[in-house]
């Protein structure tokens, strides 16, 4: 979805960034600036790019612009057609859009390996900031006394291959305000498929969050948005070589109904969202992967 956009947002985007990278070296060369202060911390400079990929390196990547551009390749990423408050931060095992003004992501996003399913570090109970967010954020005081769960958007039991990815996944920017029976519940329960389909598959794309516009409630002294709903989509390439996905769509309320009475297509979720996800997916492939969707073949789950 949203192809025509995508490119011309791309092309824009392109265009500016190449129009502002003629200015910095145009004044570089007229002041004689060549050389970079051995002093200055440049670890989390975003501009340190190699092509379309922004280099891997321990320290947490954070920009406060939302990317026109392919900068983040992974088909995890999703594009949205306006900025919504984001800054990009990349941690070790997810990366996030985080909304300052909310208090919670826009979006989090993140491949699954079979290989880190073997971790069996202990989760954490200590929910703390996340350094990487230099403006306003939640705390976990905010939580506390609130009615409303922690809810994890990229999961612990999807980072227990490391010891600083499963710190990480228990930054509060990596956490909404869910309801107890949703958490524990279908939203649980698909945490627990997906990690079966990535040793099915050997990997998976997984990104979701909560839906935009919906939800007014706040808690905490930080006025921390409880979202109206919850979004996920998955990704996996099949052996052919084609690929699945699918999309579900979770109100933020208690429920027993089936994970099957939540799905969805992803270009169904996708007009829902007005984003473009697993957009970094060649369009042959996203168009077929995202127009169809067979729970019980590419996904084991039965109605």
């Amino acid at each position: 979805m949203f192809k025509k956009w995508k490119r011309t947002l791309t092309v824009a985007g392109t265009a500016l960034v190449l129009a502002l990278l003629g200015l910095y070296f145009g004044k570089t060369e007229s002041s004689g600036e060549g050389e970079v202060d051995p002093s200055i911390d440049t670890s989390n400079d975003v501009r340190e790019i190699s092509g379309n990929l922004l280099l891997e390196r321990p320290n947490p990547r954070t920009t406060d612009f939302y990317p026109s551009d392919k900068t983040l390749s992974g088909l995890e990423i999703p594009f949205r057609l306006d900025d919504n408050h984001a800054t990009l931060i990349e941690h070790m095992g997810y990366t996030l859009s985080y909304n300052e003004e909310d208090r919670i992501p826009n979006w989090v996003a993140w491949e699954l390996k079979s290989s880190e399913l073997h971790g069996n570090l202990d989760r954490r109970e200590t929910f703390t900031p996340d350094p990487a967010v230099k403006g306003r954020q939640a705390y976990d005081s905010d939580y506390k006394g609130s009615g409303w769960d922690r809810g994890h958007m990229a999961p612990s039991g999807d980072m227990k291959w490391s010891s600083q990815a499963l710190e990480e996944c228990y930054y509060l920017s990596n956490i909404c305000p869910q309801n107890h029976n949703l958490n524990a519940g279908v939203w649980n329960d698909l945490e627990k498929q997906t990690r079966y389909e990535a040793k099915y598959y050997g990997s998976i794309w997984v990104v979701c969050g909560p839906m935009p516009g919906i939800g007014k409630a706040v808690i905490g002294r930080n006025n921390v948005k409880v979202p109206g709903a919850f979004f996920k989509a998955l990704l996996a390439r099949r052996k052919d070589g084609s690929y699945a996905s699918v999309g579900f769509i979770f109100p933020n309320e208690a429920g027993k109904k089936p994970l099957s009475s939540f799905a969805m297509t992803v270009d169904a979720l996708e007009k829902e969202l007005g984003m473009d996800l697993f957009y970094n997916l060649d369009d042959p492939y996203q168009t077929s992967a995202e127009a169809s969707y067979d729970l019980y073949k590419d996904w084991r789950i039965k109605d």
